[in-house]
């Protein structure tokens, strides 16, 4: 029986990691369902790339408060729980304080020291982004589009590592107090802790047998928080802790708005242009560019997997959405919404395919059930929220290959695309005039 704690956390830390393994894999399969791309050259900038602005936050820090901010929290959370290692061996072997026989007396306090220097830090970006979020404001924070799940989603995560940052301070609180009663070894130096909860600790005179039991308490909530919070990472927008690093990495790293041209329509306009092909010779083998089954999108399955991982690692932070002039003059486009969106369906293809085995056609599509055709058409093609994004994600993308879609499957442009394209068809200029009088403009 005395090994139960440590069979007890065995059994939580392989449960918590299989479970969050096994979401991993279900987001893996979902984006698979996307169409291949090869996103594989200038492996030295996509690397540089995804160092600067997912490591090191370059994005972030253009809003300088929200960006220092973003950072106490993201270099804080991520440091301190480099301190899992230590709960995780002593955890299993049932041990304290393991690292301090590794790191040494000197180096360890340091180490504690920095971890309660960068709690604090995390406690205090946590509770300004709470205020900010929810009572200051911020237009881009509350649009209609974050009510409900996104707004609450928002808030339980800062919830959660306020209390996991209260925990561990109250770990090392109780644990210092018993260090200088000499019930436990002296390993660590607590600055934060000693000027905070070790008075009221001290004050009340708790007896040791409390102490440890706030000690453990502590310990065990922050372990179990830590699981909590990485499984929870799966229905959440927070995703992006994680997926912003491939995300990076797999940019686009052409001209911002760059149209790709498809292979198979540039092979026929180039056949059709030249006057000594014969239109009616089948091609031959391997020298044709294979003609895709559908032109653009209509559903998740037509984007490429890159566009499915961007649906994924939005942070539904609307810096896109903010900038966007068509949302900014009262249009329904929301970039943010975009990959929301497309999130959404993804994730509604996937439930369709646990449930079944495989995909069974459900009806809905992402244009029409999802994203309108007004919000598509608002879009200026101005790449402002590729430019905004945090992360590099490329919404303007998705509405591209929708559009695409609409004018090469449906005919369904809106009429003033149809006018000029009708105008380059028949005057080989946008607008309508005979082509005799193109030039007219150069007599003055």
């Amino acid at each position: 029986m005395q090994y139960i704690d440590n069979i007890i956390f065995l059994i939580l830390l392989v449960a918590g990691f299989g479970l969050f393994a096994k979401s991993l894999l279900k987001i893996y399969r979902n984006i698979k369902l996307g169409r291949e791309i090869n996103r594989s050259d200038r492996k030295s900038e996509r690397w540089e790339t995804m160092a600067r602005v997912a490591m090191g936050q370059s994005k972030m820090v253009k809003r300088p408060v929200a960006g220092i901010l973003h950072l106490f929290v993201y270099v804080g959370f991520v440091i301190i729980n480099i301190e899992l290692i230590e709960i995780i061996v002593d955890g299993i072997f049932g041990t304290h304080r393991f690292l301090s026989s590794i790191l040494g007396h000197s180096f360890y306090n340091f180490f504690t020291a920095t971890l309660e220097i960068l709690a604090l830090l995390v406690v205090i970006g946590v509770v300004v982004f709470f205020i900010r979020r929810n009572f200051y404001g911020v237009k881009r924070l509350t649009m209609k589009e974050l009510f409900g799940w996104p707004k609450n989603d928002a808030n339980w995560i800062l919830i959660i590592e306020f209390a996991l940052m209260i925990a561990f301070f109250s770990m090392n609180s109780a644990d210092y107090v018993l260090q200088m009663r000499g019930v436990l070894a002296e390993h660590g130096s607590f600055p934060i802790s000693e000027m905070t909860l070790v008075p009221f600790l001290e004050v009340f005179s708790f007896d040791n047998g409390f102490l440890m039991f706030v000690e453990k308490g502590a310990w065990w909530f922050h372990f179990v928080g830590i699981l909590f919070f990485m499984n929870y990472l799966y229905y959440s927008k927070h995703l992006h802790i994680i997926l912003a690093f491939p995300s990076t990495w797999f940019a686009n790293l052409d001209k911002k708005g760059k149209f790709n041209n498809l292979d198979s329509v540039t092979k026929e306009i180039k056949l059709m242009m030249d006057p000594n092909a014969d239109p009616y010779a089948a091609p031959a083998e391997g020298d044709a560019a294979e003609a895709p089954s559908k032109f653009g999108a209509e559903d998740v399955f037509d984007l490429n997997q890159i566009q499915l991982l961007n649906a994924y690692s939005c942070t539904e932070c609307g810096r896109c959405t903010s900038v966007c002039p068509a949302n900014i003059t009262g249009k329904k486009l929301s970039p943010r919404l975009i990959l929301m969106k497309t999130r959404d369906r993804l994730e509604e293809v996937g439930r369709n395919i646990d449930k079944n085995g495989k995909f069974e056609d459900d009806g809905k599509k992402l244009l029409n059930d999802y994203i309108t055709k007004e919000e598509l058409w608002a879009c200026t093609t101005c790449n402002a929220c590729t430019e905004a994004c945090p992360v590099l994600l490329d919404p303007l993308s998705i509405i591209f290959e929708m559009r695409r879609f609409l004018v090469m499957e449906q005919s369904a442009a809106p009429q003033e695309l149809n006018l000029m394209m009708t105008n380059v068809e028949n005057n080989a200029a946008p607008w309508q005039y005979n082509q005799a009088d193109r030039l007219n403009w150069a007599n003055d």
